[in-house]
């Protein structure tokens, strides 16, 4: 089964997934390992590697250590083509629709997609959007960021995206980020698409992260809590606990 069939069918069966994202930048490979497997025993649904900065040859190497011992899909999450890797099983073939800079509209993927058609990863479709405050992402991205009260924009980028055939959005606050993506914005991304809604950057808290999964988020990405958590295990487990709670209430 492909990644892209796989998220769907979890989607299908659960209404909800969660996937837990990994910055090899962050943590040295027997780090990364360690994180993925307490990850996979919290039934988290997919990994996801890559961050804000460029990881480069330590995306490959801890990708490669990753597959080893965990059984889960990796997809590649890259900043620039340079994340590009042979070892991951998908990856996110993103644009970053809010740039100001058209390199991360189109420049970087042109010069990723030979690689990923000759390393034959499976490309995934996805828009990007960041929101206020944006992070190391929106700053790297050189990001026009979305106003958290103007959830209308980020609503008619995410139709655009869709008319564009992309087939997720994105909704990035920003790695570390102090607020998550406001509840009203989520609601009014999914009121405007009928395509997966992904919601990443300040979701630390189980209740944050069920209150998003209820005002219509599809998948929830994790990835500042496992560097700051001493249990790995524990803090996923409650995360996802929540919002397929909440995917059911």
């Amino acid at each position: 089964m492909k990644v892209e069939e796989y998220i769907n069918s979890i989607l299908k069966r659960d209404g909800v997934a969660h996937f837990t994202l990994l910055d090899p930048a962050k943590q040295d490979p027997h780090e990364a390992v360690e994180i993925a497997k307490q990850a996979e025993k919290a039934k988290t649904d997919a990994l996801m590697i890559g961050g804000s900065i460029g990881a480069g040859q330590l995306v490959d190497i801890t990708a490669k250590e990753i597959k080893k011992e965990v059984k889960l899909p990796l997809i590649a999450f890259p900043s620039n083509a340079s994340d590009v890797c042979s070892s991951v099983d998908a990856i996110f073939f993103m644009s970053l629709l809010n740039s100001t800079n058209p390199y991360y509209i189109t420049g970087a993927q042109a010069l990723g997609a030979l690689l990923v058609k000759k390393y034959k990863i499976e490309p995934i479709p996805m828009a990007y959007l960041i929101i206020e405050p944006g992070g190391a992402a929106g700053w790297v991205g050189e990001a026009k960021l979305i106003p958290r009260d103007k959830s209308e924009i980020a609503a008619a980028y995410s139709l655009a995206a869709q008319y564009f055939g992309f087939r997720f959005v994105y909704l990035e606050a920003g790695s570390g980020a102090d607020q998550a993506v406001p509840v009203s914005m989520v609601h009014a991304v999914k009121k405007s698409v009928s395509i997966p809604v992904i919601v990443g950057g300040g979701i630390r808290a189980p209740q944050v992260a069920a209150e998003i999964v209820k005002a219509g988020a599809d998948i929830i990405v994790t990835g500042t809590l496992i560097e700051r958590t001493l249990n790995v295990e524990s803090s996923l487990e409650k995360i996802v606990a929540a919002i397929k709670s909440a995917k059911v209430s």
